[in-house]
Parts: structure tokens; C-alpha cells; sequence
């Protein structure tokens, strides 16, 4: 064989690694896919708590414990099983008679709502994120955006419960004694003030009122039925004689008062108008006032060979964050994956003199402060 018909043999041989690897990477992709909204089944039907508080379970009991179809709950638990998420205790048992159990450790991935693990929320997101596939195509090629609504309720609901355990949990806790200065002044009996940009369902609010009992919180966000969800959720944990909520755009008034903080968390990106908001967070500061950001964890800057964070928030960015902000003519169209340099430009605009990244290690967070 000459040199050539080996540089030739090699050069086919590559090209046929390259495309059975991605073949087998599509392949698994499909299967995947399949295996998220098999999870999302279980999830919006009640089969993974159902299975979870009452142990092992038939396919007529769990039928009949979440009111759904036998045959329809019979093909799921056979799924579920052999994709390995739940297990059968005899296979060689009658279709009808076999049992089914969910392992604790995926109990909590999938029930446990208090738990950092808890990813059901981020199934619920995945889901109304390509719900509205048609209107995401079309958009793509007129240029135009997707309204928020066209996404659906799954959506909101996985917003609403993805950061609650962080926010409950470590966000007082952890992340906030990364700020000492902060952290003092939050400590003090006398009450200090803190204004949630875009609070949501209002756990981060909540958050930190529990770990310091003597500051008062003003969240604001301008959905109103998360505003009136947060309300409740501040009744409910014993803090609504601290924690207010109100509803605001930033096409309004900005809020007023000199706060000791203001923060805002995983939203910036999905604003029509972060300058805006940014000036308005840099105006409810006190002197003294801390300025206080996390946004997604992606990489700093683009190197064409994405961390998992990065990939999943280019994810979001396709089908939802890009072209839910394009549906508002003036938007800034930041996407999902708002990088450091991004951020900084953003916080220079609107009259902040320098960022600062924060040494706060979590997977779907990086920490700003904002120095007016």
C-alpha cells in the first residue's frame, strides 16, 4: 500500500470514529430525552411520592392511590424499571401482581423538596421550556421573541421550587457570611434593611429573614401571582411580620429607602432592562449599602468547549431565555449566559465603579458585589 492510500485509510478511519461517536452520543440523547419525560410523568402524577410514602406498590395500588389509568401506570412502572430509576422486587411475577419500589436516594432527587439534591423542579423547567417548540421555530425565523406565557405553568413551577432548599438552607448560612461587612450589620439588633430584586416565590426573601430575626425584607418582583405565592409562603414559615412583597416593573417609579442590601438572584439574565433594574438596585443602597448579584455559573469566557453548567445554560437559552426576552422590542437580549466581562459592562453602565467575584463555591451560582 503506497503512502497515500494510507494517509487516505486513515483520514476515513477518523471520519468514521468521529460519526459513530456522535451517532452513539444522539443515540443516548434520544434515550434520555425519553427518560426526562418518563421522570416528568412521575413527577406531575404522583407516582414517585406515592411510591415513596408507601413503599412497594402494584401497578393497580399506585392506579389507584393517584387516580390514574391501571394500564397507563402498569406501562410507566415497567419503563421506570427498565431505564433504572425504580426497581421490581419479581420480575418473573404477573404484569399485575409485580411490586415496585422507589430507592430512598432517588426518593430524594425526586420528592424530597428541603433537599439540595432535589431536581424535580428542574425537570418541570425542562419540560415548559420546549413546550412551545412551534413558537420557538417560528421565532427563530422571524426574528421576534416567544411571549413568557406561551411556556406554560411547568415552567413557572420550576422556577418557583428550583433555588428553594439553596435559598432556605445556605443562603444565610453560607453565602452571605462571604460578605463579613454584610453579614455584621444583617446580625445586629438593630433591624437592618434588604431589598430581593425579583424575588419570585419569595425564598430567597424568606431565606434570609430566618437566618437573621432582626432585619426586614422587601422583595419585589413584577409577576403578580408570584408576588401573592410569596405572600403566603412568608405566612406560612412565620415571617410575614418582617417580609413584605409588592409587585414592581421597572418601567415603574423605582422602590424608595436606603437599604443595608440589595440583592438579586438568577434573574438579571431574563430581565428586558438589567441597566434599569441595576440603577434602580444602585439608587436603594444605602451609603453603606451592599450591591449584592448571583447570576448562572458559566465560564468566563467563550472557548468553544463548554463545562456541563455552560452547555445546560445554553439549554435554556435557546428555547427560553433568548427568545422570552426578544418578545419585549427593547430588550437588551442578554440570553442565559450572562459571562463575568457581560455582567461588568452591565454594572458600568449603570453607574457602578467596579464588580467584584466573590469566593462563594456552588454549581449553579456565581456571586457579584457592585461598588458604586
Amino acid at each position: 500500500m503506497t503512502a497515500v492510500h494510507v494517509q487516505l485509510a486513515g483520514a476515513v478511519s477518523e471520519y468514521e470514529n468521529e460519526r459513530d461517536v456522535f451517532f452513539d452520543r444522539m443515540f443516548e440523547s434520544l434515550r434520555g430525552t425519553f427518560d426526562l419525560y418518563g421522570i416528568y410523568l412521575g413527577i406531575r402524577l404522583g407516582f414517585y411520592r406515592a411510591l415513596d410514602h408507601y413503599g412497594a406498590l402494584s401497578p393497580i395500588e399506585l392506579a389507584v392511590l393517584t387516580g390514574t389509568a391501571e394500564r397507563y401506570a402498569r406501562e410507566w412502572l415497567e419503563q421506570q424499571t427498565v431505564t433504572d430509576v425504580v426497581r421490581v422486587m419479581d420480575a418473573q411475577a404477573s404484569p399485575h401482581q409485580r411490586r415496585y419500589w422507589l430507592p430512598e436516594g432517588r426518593a430524594e432527587v425526586l420528592v424530597d423538596e428541603d433537599s439540595l439534591s432535589h431536581l424535580a423542579p428542574l425537570v418541570r423547567m425542562a419540560a415548559g421550556a420546549l413546550s412551545p417548540l412551534e413558537s420557538v421555530v417560528a421565532a427563530y425565523r422571524s426574528g421576534a421573541g416567544v411571549e413568557a406565557d406561551g411556556y406554560g405553568p411547568d415552567l413557572a413551577a420550576g422556577q418557583a421550587g428550583l433555588h428553594r432548599a439553596a435559598f432556605l438552607q445556605q443562603l444565610g448560612s453560607e453565602w452571605l457570611p462571604a460578605l463579613p461587612d454584610v453579614h455584621e450589620r444583617l446580625q445586629s439588633p438593630r433591624p437592618a434593611q434588604v431589598v430581593d430584586i425579583g424575588c419570585g416565590v419569595g425564598w430567597s426573601s424568606i431565606g434570609i429573614a430566618r437566618q437573621y430575626p432582626h432585619v426586614r425584607v422587601r422583595g419585589f418582583d413584577r409577576d403578580t401571582v408570584a408576588v401573592e405565592r410569596a405572600r403566603r409562603n412568608a405566612r406560612d414559615y412565620g415571617v410575614a411580620d418582617r417580609v413584605s412583597f409588592s409587585v414592581w416593573d421597572v418601567r415603574d417609579p423605582a422602590p424608595s429607602g436606603e437599604a443595608d442590601l440589595v440583592c438579586a438572584f438568577q434573574c438579571l439574565h431574563d430581565l428586558v432592562e438589567p441597566i434599569q433594574v441595576l440603577k434602580a438596585m444602585r439608587r436603594l443602597a444605602a451609603p453603606r449599602g451592599a450591591v449584592w448579584v448571583a447570576d448562572g455559573r458559566v465560564d468566563e469566557t467563550f472557548t468553544g468547549a463548554g463545562t456541563h453548567a455552560e452547555q445546560l445554560a445554553y439549554g435554556w437559552s435557546l428555547f427560553h431565555c433568548l427568545p422570552a426576552n426578544r418578545s419585549r422590542a427593547d430588550a437588551l437580549e442578554t440570553g442565559a449566559v450572562l459571562r463575568p466581562h457581560a455582567l461588568r459592562r452591565l454594572a458600568l453602565d449603570a453607574g457602578f465603579d467596579r464588580l467584584e467575584i466573590l469566593p462563594i463555591e456552588n454549581d449553579f451560582f456565581r456571586f457579584y458585589r457592585l461598588y458604586a
